[in-house]
Order: C-alpha cells, then sequence, then structure tokens
C-alpha cells in the first residue's frame, strides 16, 4: 500500500490506526453515532447481541475517537456526526470535497 499512498489523495475506510503510519494522513475522519440511532441500525444489519454490545459500549466510550486523537496529530482528527441520511450524504460532499481540494493544493508533476 506505500507506493499507492504516495501520490496522495487517497481516502482509507478504516476502523483502527494501529497498521497504517502517521505519514499517510492529512486528514482522519472519526464518524460518530448517537446511541439511540446505533443500536436499531445494527439490529436492522443482523448483528448479534453481543457484537451490538460491543459497538455500543466502543461508541460511548470514544474508542475510535480516542484512538485516533492517540495516534494522529489532533488538529488533522475531525469527527462528524452521522446519525442521519441526510448527514451521511452532507458527509459523503464534505470528504469529497475536502479531497478535492487537497488534490488541487498539492499537484503534483
Amino acid at each position: 500500500m506505500e507506493e499507492m499512498m504516495k501520490s496522495g489523495g487517497k481516502i482509507v475506510d478504516f476502523h483502527s490506526c494501529d497498521i497504517f503510519p502517521e505519514r499517510w494522513f492529512d486528514l482522519v475522519i472519526v464518524l460518530r453515532t448517537d446511541n439511540s440511532v446505533l443500536y436499531p441500525r445494527l439490529e436492522a444489519r443482523g448483528y448479534n447481541p453481543r457484537k451490538i454490545d460491543e459497538n455500543m459500549e466502543c461508541e460511548i466510550m470514544q474508542v475510535v475517537l480516542e484512538d485516533a486523537r492517540e495516534s494522529y496529530a489532533k488538529e488533522i482528527v475531525i469527527e462528524l456526526q452521522s446519525d442521519s441520511i441526510e448527514q451521511m450524504e452532507e458527509n459523503v460532499s464534505r470528504i469529497k470535497a475536502w479531497k478535492d481540494q487537497w488534490m488541487i493544493n498539492n499537484k503534483r508533476d
């Protein structure tokens, strides 16, 4: 993956910071969901009760957010709420705009 990441402008979707070097990222986005939305969402996806509890606990304890803050410079870690379809669509648009602007600002010959 190292070679692919060199050119920049890549979006990596993952749930852990442990395997990626800090140098790969200019922005780290953590999607958050309110627990009242998360539980039924996971239930609808057919998650078993143990997996739902694990995900709920991680969200309550902000595990992914804290992991990102500990692994990367705090100023590049952004938290976005992802409770509704509208928020999800807005997040996709925002992330695409950030990526497009990054590509303009960091053109490589």
